[in-house]
């Protein structure tokens, strides 16, 4: 079973939106057990649209559309479709109906142009809107089967989970599925990762293991095609045990878990606090713990020192160790990650200090110089390290390996 996916609107060409709707749509088709092939971005031009949906429909069985469906003019997916198949758009009551009740909930009065989201292609089957007022259908010619969707994520989500997910297992008889994990790796490169997994990453259908860099993190998927669920879970398992015995704990979480969250839970789960004294990443580190609701149990203080004169006042780090050593160096880092701990009355205290340009670097200091340091009761540490990229880029690798510092930190205990 093949399928492929249509993306329509200018504006997705554009670079003005962010397509998440085909990255959403191929994971789930994936887990139904049908292959996708193609996926395809169109403005919002009936013709080009048109030559897609026939090239489309020659070399897969489902095609999906999504987006298009709307009232405005621009909204050509509708029309298009009908006029692709040759099916007159007939007028639906009930999708009136639900139309207005969608405006009347609001409080507002279903302006005129929404009429034009009541036609639907002639034999089609209706797909409820549980969201908002654009109805999706179903159109079948020669055993092809063409969906489609609207185009906001809140509207195609329960629409396919609801309605066309139990069409699809009906239909077809679907019972093959294909699973996918993600695992998630950071504090070593792409190559590093690759040269310890180069046998797996040559494994065959129908189990793979695929590898791709992300901004500070590289990510394995691992993809299993079996008749069952339970089948597929089995041969996932097995792989991913032995990409942890090789990895390590390089490794810190998997399929959706980001490293924020996979640290409050070890936060949590050791019964640790938590008090972060920043410069060069202005509260970056701060930001990211706090990102995760709950963090409350663990984060108690956050300081963004970025004069020497607020490092002095506020973090208590002696002005002589500034002279002496600079404000960027393990020395400071060191006090201001002691200090800041004994400030908040926390288990840990990190900080951090660095260079993250463009200007403010020099030979003996360069930019991307930073600083961690981590301490607790039993341990205090400072690593060095050399960040290359422009000033976001190093704020950003800075507060990975902070919060990675901490995380392996927790692991040993």
């Amino acid at each position: 079973m093949k399928a492929e996916i249509i993306s329509t609107g200018t504006e997705i060409l554009l670079g003005q939106i962010i397509n998440t709707n085909s990255a959403y749509l191929s994971e789930k088709l994936a887990e139904l057990g049908i292959d996708i092939y193609f996926q395809s971005t169109v403005g919002d031009n009936p013709k080009r649209l048109a030559f897609l949906l026939k090239q489309a429909l020659k070399r897969s069985d489902i095609v999906i559309t999504t987006g298009g469906l709307g009232p405005t003019v621009d909204d050509i997916t509708l029309r298009t479709i009908a006029n692709t198949f040759k099916r007159k758009l007939i007028f639906d009551k009930r999708i009136l109906f639900h139309i207005k009740e969608h405006f009347r909930k609001r409080g507002v009065e279903m302006p005129p142009i929404n009429i034009r989201q009541a036609y639907i292609p002639e034999g089609a089957v209706i797909l409820e809107n549980r969201q908002g007022t654009a109805p999706g259908f179903i159109l079948e010619e020669n055993r092809k089967f063409l969906i489609a969707l609207p185009g906001p994520p809140s509207e195609l989500k329960p629409m396919f989970e609801k309605e066309v997910i139990p069409f699809l297992k009906s239909k077809f008889g679907l019972k093959e599925v294909i699973l996918t994990r993600t695992i998630k790796i950071t504090g070593i490169s792409e190559s590093a990762v690759a040269e310890k997994i180069e046998d797996l990453l040559k494994l065959k259908p129908p189990l793979t293991l695929g590898i791709n860099a992300h901004p500070h993190e590289v990510h394995l998927k691992i993809t299993a095609k079996e008749k069952n669920k339970k089948m597929a879970l089995v041969k996932i398992t097995k792989l991913e045990k032995e990409i942890k015995k090789r990895l390590g704990n390089c490794i810190f979480g998997k399929d959706k878990e980001n490293l924020e969250e996979v640290l409050g839970k070890l936060l949590v789960k050791n019964k640790k606090t938590i008090a972060v004294a920043e410069s060069c990443t202005g509260g970056l580190i701060a930001n990211r713990i706090t990102d995760i609701p709950g963090s409350s149990r663990y984060f108690i203080l956050g300081i963004v020192a970025y004069s020497n004169q607020e490092k002095i006042k506020l973090l208590r780090v002696p002005s002589e160790i500034l002279e002496k050593y600079g404000a960027v160096s393990k020395e400071v880092a060191e006090i201001m990650a002691k200090n800041i701990r004994k400030i908040a009355e926390t288990d840990i205290g990190i900080g951090v200090t660095g260079i993250a340009g463009p200007k403010g670097g020099s030979p003996k200091k360069p930019v991307g110089l930073v600083y961690i340091a981590i301490s607790a009761r039993d341990k205090t540490e400072v690593k060095e390290y050399h960040f290359l990229g422009n000033r976001l880029e190093i704020k950003l690798k800075t507060s990975q390996e902070a919060l990675d510092l901490i995380r392996k930190y927790l692991m040993e205990k």
